[in-house]
């Protein structure tokens, strides 16, 4: 089972926790404004880093911002394969030819 199957089971099963047993249990109880309030964060920080131009930095950060992004998935019943089916979909058209279909729909 790769990383990402394996966190996403563990963020489903945490749906179900108390949420003073982890972190990701006291997100979800947070709600869903707290999620995307900790995606912001994370994104901004990784931005951040990027701009700063340390590789570490831009490697950590982005784990976090794929980490909540994951919790958010999995807080709206979705999953890694969800978001790679949609890759695959993508992958052989250009980006402009991507953007355009998005018009049409």
């Amino acid at each position: 089972m790769d990383t990402l199957q394996q966190l996403a089971k563990v963020l489903k099963e945490r749906k179900s926790a108390e949420p003073d047993s982890s972190y990701v249990a006291s997100l979800y109880h947070k709600g869903l404004d707290a999620i995307l309030k900790k995606i912001g964060e994370e994104a901004t920080e990784t931005v951040m880093a990027a701009k700063d131009g340390d590789r570490d930095k831009i490697v950590y950060e982005t784990a976090d911002l794929w980490f909540h992004s994951m919790v958010l998935l999995a807080h709206v019943d979705l999953g890694p394969e969800d978001i790679l089916k949609e890759l695959e979909r993508r992958f052989g058209l250009s980006g402009l030819e991507e953007k355009a279909s998005r018009k049409a729909e």
